[in-house]
């Protein structure tokens, strides 16, 4: 079992999106817990998002699971059915495979934190129904494409 303060856990910031794309979560922090408590099957991550920024492009996994738990703040839950309020102490889970692309928006002036829970299943895809843009995890990380196959330069 490995104890850790979540405090003393670095934030990344930034994003491995073709750079077109990193502007949209320019707002985006997050703690790698799982990586830190040496979690080797899913991912857990304390994520925050400061006012008028986004978690991500809105997305769908064809292979891994996601969960989030809002744990303070107000988060916009933006998916192909529109928009629901999230607020502290609810969650959202997001089955593989399920062509729903989701991405939470901070819509407030205040910070808003989750927790992001997701399963590391090999030969995932991410779609991006939104954008021109397609995600393959290889042993490398995340490789991204256009929709039809042309690899970005950044």
């Amino acid at each position: 079992m490995t104890i850790i303060d979540p405090n003393q856990i670095p934030s990344r910031t930034g994003s491995n999106y073709p750079d077109r794309f990193k502007p949209v979560v320019a707002g985006r922090e997050k703690k790698r817990l799982g990586e830190a408590t040496g979690l080797k099957n899913f991912g857990v991550n304390l994520t925050t998002l400061l006012p008028k920024s986004r978690s991500a492009l809105r997305h769908w996994h064809t292979k891994q699971d996601e969960f989030i738990y809002v744990i303070s703040g107000e988060l916009t839950l933006i998916t192909d059915e529109g928009e629901s309020i999230l607020s502290a102490g609810q969650a959202a889970g997001f089955p593989a495979g399920v062509a729903n692309g989701h991405c939470l928006y901070n819509h407030n002036e205040q910070v808003a934190t989750y927790l992001e829970i997701g399963d590391r299943t090999p030969n995932d895809a991410g779609t991006y129904p939104d954008d021109d843009l397609v995600a393959i995890a290889t042993e490398q990380g995340w490789q991204f494409t256009r929709k039809d196959g042309t690899p970005y330069s950044s």
